[in-house]
């Protein structure tokens, strides 16, 4: 794949009148499936360590520093996955690199080879589409797949925009060579090709692709292929968002045109409740209520930390080739806030850093 960027997505101002209404669709759409893989991912994961009584690790401030290595090991107690969610079709050229094909493609045939997957006896194929109401258990049922599950619109559909899950075990094949260099050719890095300026040079670009979407070079196959794959889909002409959840870093990140945040859970105190309340000019009831679920001795909530990027992870606005300085930040912490429960819609989110 050559390094041109054919695509990149629009602006809603710049979009036609029924590309408007796949957009609204599509975001109202992606909320609801970010809510849900919020509880999946932290929630329902924290219970899982509660009920083997097993400890949660809960981040510490250090953790949210996108360059901070830390190893940790995996656990089963953690749901993990990789969720690829398309406003468009991704078009056959990039099944090298974003692999689906027929034999991993949700039919029930396809299902029957999954061990521990009993739904294929009730399987029918509408249950594939985000307006089924039992689509969200059909989903929870398949995170645990290895590599990635895929969602977009339906490309046999063509007089309606319809989405739903058209591939499972989705394998991201894309080099982190390759990856690195079409992100360095954008940023004006480099004009050609990685290793224009030397093997050291490529190699800390490669080390600053994982910097840009919030992570050490360190990390793990699933938060590599997420990152992989939001580079990738970045050549398309229509948005797409990716959501890893690691056990590594007991954390859910989220890929988007917005840019990079990673959502965790916080541990609250009843001494804290009071004074959060206070500050957001609530009771204390109706902060418990609507923020927090119930632990042992304590309270957990939802947090999310949004970063941005730097002047130096953004295209020189004069357009000139420049030199790659390595002690300079690609992304940094801009602000941290505490969402309500998954099943609060009332409720907005509030300030937590």
């Amino acid at each position: 794949m050559d390094g041109r960027n054919k695509g990149m997505w629009r602006f809603r101002e710049k979009l036609s009148y029924y590309e408007k209404v796949r957009r609204s669709l599509y975001e109202l759409l992606r909320d609801s499936l970010e809510r849900h893989l919020m509880k999946i991912a932290l929630v329902d994961s924290f219970y899982n360590y509660q009920r083997n009584n097993v400890p949660y690790e809960f981040l510490t401030k250090t953790e949210l520093k996108p360059r901070t290595r830390k190893m940790g090991k995996e656990s089963e107690l953690f749901n993990t996955f990789l969720v690829i969610f398309c406003e468009g079709t991704i078009p056959p050229e990039m099944k090298n690199y974003i692999r689906f094909f027929p034999e991993n493609s949700v039919n029930k045939k396809n299902l029957e080879y999954l061990a521990n997957f009993t739904l294929h006896k009730k399987f029918h194929l509408n249950i594939r589409y985000f307006d089924n109401p039992h689509f969200f258990d059909f989903i929870e049922k398949l995170l645990n797949v290895d590599y990635a599950l895929l969602i977009q619109q339906d490309p046999t559909v063509k007089k309606k925009t319809r989405y739903c899950l058209t591939h499972f075990h989705v394998k991201i094949d894309w080099p982190i060579a390759d990856a690195a260099e079409d992100l360095a050719r954008y940023l004006r890095y480099i004009q050609h090709n990685l290793y224009e300026n030397g093997d050291k040079e490529a190699r800390i670009l490669q080390n600053k692709l994982f910097e840009y979407y919030g992570c050490h070079y360190s990390v793990g196959g699933r938060r590599t292929a997420g990152l992989i794959a939001a580079q990738l889909l970045r050549r398309l002409d229509f948005i797409s968002t990716v959501y890893v959840s690691s056990s590594e870093s007991r954390s859910m990140y989220k890929y988007s045109e917005r840019g990079v945040s990673k959502f965790y859970l916080v541990q609250i105190f009843e001494e804290q409740i009071e004074e959060i309340a206070q500050r957001e000019n609530m009771g204390a009831e109706r902060f418990k209520n609507q923020y927090l679920y119930p632990a042992e001795g304590f309270y957990i909530a939802i947090a999310e930390a949004l970063y941005e990027h730097t002047v130096y992870s953004k295209p020189p606005k004069d357009g000139k080739l420049r030199r790659l300085k390595p002690a300079y930040t690609w992304l940094r912490l801009r602000e941290e806030i505490l969402h309500p429960r998954t099943n609060i819609f009332e409720a907005r989110p509030i300030n937590w850093s």
